[in-house]
């Protein structure tokens, strides 16, 4: 493997240089002109100095909190003092040692390196300027690994050369510019520079005015652009750009948020790594989550280059977060791991030439990528990424990663700076992560935890998180909340997940896990109700005040927002939506244990206006399920996506709801089989329908009579008897619910 030397500033390739750049259409709008953001554009506010404070993290739930004032650790991105100690107690035995070796003989890591600091940065030809980047991620390559190797060693001269080519760029660099392809360099640089000057900060021999202005260099050149195409994405639709766009300027933000002590920079991060609008989001980058939590990452159709990209930046994001004590690995019920697994699986050989196979579901954007199958472009790409993942979710947590820990076992050690060993990638990570991330063997594993129930077809399908140690798992049901339990299924390994059909009722599970020690305690108690049983039901008779009453007893109660009219029903009273402010807003997360469902409602509609809402239930224009009683094509229309209006799977009518008369609708979904019923006839339906409701995650935008759309109008007419069922109601059980009305 060629050896990248010190004076080599030749911008070689990265995996993301020219396939992640836009597309033709993309180009043509913004590539000819170049992609400028730079100190002058938009020039900030320098950030506060200083060596920080070694104060306990902040903790923080499922979502950030501004007004958190806990001082920032430090270091504190991807490696604490307690990770250098581990280090330099561990670094003379394997496998520490195999990834110090390539530490200490990569050129990077060398005295003599000469850094090679640019005015202007350019990635991405823009038909002026030639892209000079490398010399960008060289130094950076470069500062990393000197930084590391004093603070293993505790030899001052590979600090001293991590400040010189720290001090070089801050008085030189002024802006990055190129195509919009300059985002990326923002963005992976701009996270890797940061953790360099996080590990360096604490040195005596950085003089405090020299750091200020490093800090200065992040915030006012790097940090801009990363917020700007977070906020715009270059003026493109949402899905126009892959997840690692995004998860670079994530990873950026936050890691320069640590750096200058910026509470408000390292939110933004975390807020738009939890619920942000792009696909660097969690739940847009693990898009599908299949049994067994294997989470479908975003860019799985596209190639495997970008895919375990992805595990890299999202992992990078993860740690730094929690060394500042917040939990975004364990995020939504450890979805980043659901995502690293899938990841690592596909890209692990089986047998022979045989890779594991996983499952797929289509994914589309609004480039039309129509991507029906899994990408095998770049299958078995390997990057310095999965000693972290295992590492963390393994020993420090004691849960089992089966496909991360065998991807880290079989590449350690893992190297850096354009010299990864057995690994690649160039330089969209800093590596070193055996030697970095290493930990003994926990003692043991944790019992089973994080366990699901999802009734499909009328089954019971169940997934859960295994332990470190375990060698099988038992699967246990009862009718009782409090046992006792029968053991159904036994010596489970792999895939953890298990089909049961029980029958119609309420059943309760519990995962327990064998270990060469004996038995686990059990997991978690999951509950699946089976059958056709009433989730939600606003009989709207009321007549009076904003209060829509749940009539199921499962306390789903709407608000009536707007006039708060009322008005004649098809039975007693119902609600009176004028068509400009009124609406009925539901309780948040209302539809997150749904799987097989129907929802039915009378709907007497008053103004024939395409996109109209009957419901509308999600989080904003990426993820929801509607009813529209005519779509832009004139037909009665059902959609659900997680992934905005061009990954839509929807149902189509014939025709419009009628106006001025009182209409039966009813939609079914019973495993991927769904129904769109007008007055009791089936009028359309959809035989790949994969997306259930709980796909959609948490919604908080729960709506009748109103859309996600800003610009779509809100629903003109009445609306009763509006009902909510698990499981999905037969031609037969609607035509009973129109005879009863």
């Amino acid at each position: 493997m060629k050896r990248i030397e010190p004076h080599d500033n030749a911008p070689a390739p990265s995996p993301l240089a020219s396939a992640d750049a836009p597309d033709a259409v993309s180009r043509a709008e913004l590539g000819r002109r170049g992609f400028l953001l730079s100190l002058g554009a938009l020039a900030l506010g320098g950030c506060g100095a200083g060596a920080g404070s070694t104060s306990a993290p902040r903790l923080f739930a499922d979502a950030v909190t501004s007004a958190t004032t806990a001082a920032f650790v430090h270091p504190g991105l991807l490696h604490t003092q307690a990770d250098f100690d581990r280090m330099k107690a561990k670094y003379t035995t394997s496998p520490w040692s195999g990834s110090w070796n390539l530490l200490i003989n990569n050129s990077h890591a060398s005295l003599t390196y000469t850094p090679h600091p640019q005015a202007i940065v350019y990635r991405g030809y823009d038909g002026v300027h030639p892209e000079n980047y490398g010399s960008l991620f060289n130094d950076v390559a470069a500062a990393y690994a000197c930084a590391l190797r004093w603070k293993i060693s505790g030899d001052s001269a590979y600090a001293d050369k991590a400040v010189q080519i720290m001090n070089a760029w801050s008085s030189t660099l002024t802006s990055i510019q190129g195509t919009t392809d300059a985002a990326l360099a923002a963005g992976i640089y701009g996270y890797e520079f940061a953790n360099a000057g996080e590990i360096v900060r604490t040195y005596v021999g950085w003089a405090a005015a020299d750091f200020a202005r490093f800090q200065n260099l992040m915030k006012t050149v790097f940090y801009p652009i990363n917020h700007d195409f977070l906020i715009r994405h270059n003026g493109t639709d949402i899905t126009h750009y892959w997840a690692n766009w995004d998860l670079c300027q994530i990873a950026s933000i936050l890691a320069i948020g640590v750096l200058c002590d910026d509470q408000s920079l390292f939110d933004e991060a975390i807020a738009y790594f939890q619920s942000g609008a792009g696909n660097g989001a969690i739940a847009q980058a693990v898009y599908y989550i299949h049994p067994g939590f294997l989470g479908q990452w975003q860019e799985s159709g596209r190639d495997q280059g970008h895919n375990t990209l992805g595990i890299a930046l999202g992992g990078a994001i993860c740690e730094m977060a929690w060394n500042q004590g917040v939990d975004l690995y364990g995020y939504d019920n450890n979805r980043f791991l659901m995502g690293a697994e899938y990841v690592a699986k596909a890209n692990l050989i089986q047998s022979g030439t045989t890779y594991y196979t996983v499952p797929y579901v289509p994914y589309n954007n609004v480039d039309n990528v129509n991507q029906t199958v899994f990408a095998t472009g770049s299958q078995g790409n390997v990057r310095p990424c999965w000693a972290l993942v295992y590492n963390h979710y393994v020993n420090r947590r004691g849960l089992a990663a089966p496909y991360s820990k065998m991807f880290a076992l079989q590449i350690q050690p893992e190297g850096g700076g354009g010299n990864y060993g057995s690994t690649s990638g160039g330089y969209d990570q800093l590596g070193y992560g055996t030697l970095t991330c290493t930990r003994d063997p926990i003692t043991a594993g944790v019992p089973p935890s994080g366990l699901k129930a999802r009734t499909p077809a009328g089954g019971v399908e169940l997934s859960w998180w295994g332990s470190a140690y375990a060698t099988s798992y038992n699967v246990k049901r009862s009718s009782s909340t409090s046992g006792p339990w029968t053991t159904i299924a036994s010596g489970i390994t792999d895939l953890l997940t298990y089909a049961d059909n029980p029958g119609a009722g309420t059943w309760y599970y519990v995962v327990s896990a064998m270990t060469p020690s004996g038995e686990t305690a059990d997991s978690n108690r999951a509950t699946a109700e089976v059958g056709k049983t009433l989730h939600t039901y606003l009989a709207c008779n009321e007549g009076t005040g904003s209060t829509v009453s749940d009539a199921s007893g499962q306390g789903h109660a709407g608000t009536l927002v707007g006039s708060g009219a009322w008005g004649a029903g098809k039975s007693g009273t119902a609600l009176a939506l004028n068509g400009s402010t009124d609406y009925v807003s539901l309780p948040a997360n209302l539809v997150t244990d749904l799987a097989d469902f129907t929802i039915a409602c009378w709907v007497y509609w008053n103004a024939a206006r395409n996109w109209e809402r009957i419901f509308d239930i999600g989080s904003g224009t990426g993820r929801y399920m509607f009813l529209t009683p005519r779509s832009g094509s004139g037909t009665v229309r059902f959609a659900i996506t997680v992934d905005g209006g061009h990954g839509e799977q929807a149902v189509s009518g014939t025709a419009a709801l009628p106006t001025a008369q009182w209409v039966h609708v009813a939609v079914t979904l019973s495993g991927q089989l769904a129904t769109l019923y007008v007055n009791g006839t089936a009028v359309g339906s959809n035989g790949a329908e994969f997306l259930p409701p709980w796909q959609l995650g948490g919604t908080g935008q729960n709506w009748i009579g109103r859309s996600q759309y800003a610009g779509d109008p809100y629903f003109n007419g009445r609306i009763d008897e509006l009902r909510i069922y698990r499981g999905a109601l037969g031609a037969a059980d609607i035509a009973a619910l129109i005879a009863s009305s």
